[in-house]
């Protein structure tokens, strides 16, 4: 009967503990307090790049996948939803706990640094909240997606991503995806000035066809970036000057963080093109995927990425691990560690993405400079 009613979900009770992310920035004053340990004002870098990597590891794959019966009744029911909804109140009563800190005169100078890390760690846990609420038609999720993005001042994710970063993934010109020997460090500057061109140029192109000009209030990505001027705004008014700094560094972090998970969502891959030289649609094979399970716990599924790019309109807990997509060797937030040190990240993906392609480089999307490189391992008569 519950099957029947509801869709079967073996982790259906576990969708909840994604709000763990956002808690986390609730918890850093009270363990401070209780403990009298200041390492707990970074708690969220202990959580995301230590605990969960760690849990990964311990508790393995999922396995599992939506049956296709149960594909419509998953889809429909709105407990899934309030997974996401709540992230967002949680997540602004947490900024508004930790500005009220930064504030006052408790906190020494790295302390301060401590809670702001935490808090850019759950905007940045807050963006793929907004990622999976933009991608929906529901008027109202789509402005939670708007809201959801305020904390981190990166609305423009909202237009980039739906209509640039899909269409063009895993092809030479989308800056959201990484190429064979781009280091995160090049990467980031890349993606950031790129995407954040191309939202601009997106969205006023769109503006036009509706005969709007860019200072439209249908204007996504003003609508966003207002979010985050009076958010932001508020919170200076009610808590003080000095907040600003930590609210500029811990938006940058939580901006870093989602193209740091693009960095390793995309690297290295090259969608096939048609014979009219066109690129060919976008398969599972075209992201990297991983089906480690507290990850996909604590990220909505984001890691079943494979699939979301195969079938962007999926909620989360319908999407799937594929058996073509390639898999990546441990989570992402294990990933996030090893990218952050270029020579480990070469070592470990460098000869997955060219297995993934039979060895044949020509195949991959290599970053410019590096062609020789790696051409020079193809037999030759390529």
């Amino acid at each position: 009967m519950w099957a029947r009613e509801r869709g079967y979900d073996p982790k259906r009770h576990l969708w909840m503990l994604g709000l763990i992310a956002p808690a986390s920035a609730l918890l850093p004053s009270q363990l401070v307090y209780r403990t009298g340990l200041p390492i707990f004002w970074w708690i969220g870098p202990v959580i995301v790049l230590a605990a969960i990597p760690l849990l990964d590891l311990l508790i393995g794959v999922d396995g599992s996948n939506p049956r296709d019966e149960d594909y419509e009744l998953l889809s429909e029911d709105r407990y899934y939803r309030w997974c996401t909804y709540l992230f967002l109140p949680v997540q602004l009563v947490g900024l508004l706990l930790a500005c009220a800190m930064w504030g006052g005169t408790e906190l020494g100078i790295w302390d301060k640094v401590g809670l702001a890390t935490t808090l850019g760690l759950v905007s940045g846990i807050g963006i793929n909240a907004a990622h999976e609420l933009g991608h929906r038609a529901e008027h109202l999720e789509r402005w939670l997606a708007k809201i959801a993005l305020a904390q981190s001042g990166y609305g423009h994710f909202f237009v980039e991503h739906n209509r640039g970063h899909h269409v063009r993934v895993a092809t030479p010109a989308d800056p959201a995806s990484a190429r064979l020997g781009e280091s995160l460090y090049a990467f980031l500057p890349r993606t950031v000035a790129g995407g954040f061109r191309s939202a601009l140029r997106l969205e006023r192109e769109r503006l036009a066809r509706t005969g709007s000009g860019w200072w439209s209030p249908r204007n996504h990505i003003l609508q966003a970036w207002a979010m985050t001027l009076v958010l932001f705004g508020g919170l200076i008014a009610g808590f003080g000057w000095e907040i600003t700094p930590w609210l500029l560094l811990q938006a940058a972090i939580g901006a870093g963080l989602l193209e740091t998970v693009n960095y390793v969502e995309h690297y290295g891959l090259l969608r096939e093109r048609r014979p009219d030289g066109r690129w060919a649609r976008c398969s599972p094979r075209d992201s990297w995927n991983s089906d480690h399970l507290v990850t996909n716990i604590f990220l909505f599924h984001l890691q079943r990425h494979s699939d979301h790019h195969a079938n962007p309109g999926r909620r989360y807990q319908t999407l799937r691990s594929t058996e073509i997509a390639p898999q990546l060797p441990v989570g992402y937030a294990g990933m996030i560690v090893l990218a952050a040190l270029p020579p480990l990240w070469r070592r470990v993906m460098d000869h997955r993405v060219l297995a993934h392609y039979g060895g044949d480089a020509w195949r991959a999307n290599i970053q410019p400079g590096k062609r020789e490189h790696y051409l020079a391992a193809v037999p030759s008569g390529r």
